[in-house]
């Protein structure tokens, strides 16, 4: 007798019921997590296109994933993405070898509550994610983990197959690394707002005076065009020359100011279509990092606010 059937020979439904309603939990936990499981994802990979497919993966896995056997939904899934992420790093290294001039992330268009979250926005920022870039894999997750999600070392150990020992250890050694890094100096909102508009008038006019006076002396403008646009193959360095390069843009652009990546931001539009967006690092009033992106292939998620989570 077919075990689906009952004594009587009438077929008994509980199985795909039971099938069913593991699905729907399956899915309800997958959907309420999705924005944190992109996020983890992204400041891995510093692409959303690439967490995009993380997430993909993580659902393939987690569908087949057995619920009653789950004690913490949100760190299995976590655990799952990192893990996915983690195999996608450690072949992208390898093709960033060949990319053509500066690398910069994919920006993502942000909501204003990420800028809100002082922390996550620190995270997600461009500058963080280039100091992210120079960890190692297992490092990046481990610091990215804890530091930005607060995720305990048992949990971590799990994502990145270490003992709770090593991760303790390795999280030591990324925090220094990345402490030594990162920008410092620290602006108000009201201070940021300031030194936005005077740079955006400034760009605006092609007025290098104007902008000489926002810039930071030491300012570092970067481009990415991932070889298929023309941009700097170097950085550009020192508040005259950056200037010089800003003061080209005014003739035929229009300039509108956006949140990119929870930090202040301009995107250039050349007849309608968007061209470059350039991201702001402020510190102490003054314009001290210029990250813009032309590269078409890093511009596709700016035509929606992209949800970011903790």
């Amino acid at each position: 007798m077919d075990d689906r059937t009952t004594g009587d020979g009438t077929r008994d439904a509980s199985e795909p019921v039971a099938r069913g309603d593991r699905m729907d939990g399956a899915i309800q936990a997958f959907v309420a997590h999705r924005s944190l499981l992109f996020t983890v994802a992204y400041e891995l990979l510093g692409s959303a296109a690439d967490a995009e497919d993380v997430l993909q993966e993580t659902w393939l896995r987690w569908a087949g994933v057995a619920l009653d056997t789950v004690r913490d939904r949100r760190a299995y899934l976590v655990r799952i993405a990192t893990r996915q992420a983690l195999g996608q790093l450690r072949t992208r290294g390898r093709r960033k070898e060949s990319y053509v001039g500066p690398w910069l992330p994919e920006p993502l268009l942000t909501a204003p509550d990420v800028a809100e979250d002082v922390e996550l926005a620190d995270s997600v920022s461009m500058a963080m994610l280039l100091v992210l870039e120079t960890l190692a894999p297992t490092e990046r997750a481990v610091f990215v983990l804890r530091e930005v999600f607060d995720l305990g070392y048992d949990e971590i150990a799990e994502a990145v197959d270490k003992s709770p020992a090593a991760v303790r250890q390795i999280a030591h050694r990324a925090r220094a690394h990345v402490a030594a890094r990162r920008p410092r100096g620290v602006t108000s909102a009201a201070e940021t707002r300031r030194t936005v508009e005077a740079f955006q008038r400034a760009v605006a006019t092609g007025d290098l005076q104007r902008l000489l006076d926002v810039l930071a002396p030491d300012v570092v403008l970067l481009t990415d065009g991932g070889g298929v646009v023309r941009a700097a193959l170097v950085p550009v360095v020192g508040a005259d020359q950056v200037a010089h390069v800003l003061g080209r843009i005014a003739a035929a652009a229009t300039l509108r100011p956006t949140e990119v990546n929870g930090a202040p931001a301009l995107v250039v539009r050349l007849g309608g279509e968007i061209d470059t967006v350039v991201a702001l690092r402020i510190a102490d009033g003054l314009v001290t990092g210029l990250y813009a992106v032309r590269n078409p292939e890093k511009l596709s998620h700016l035509d929606r606010e992209t949800a970011l989570r903790r």
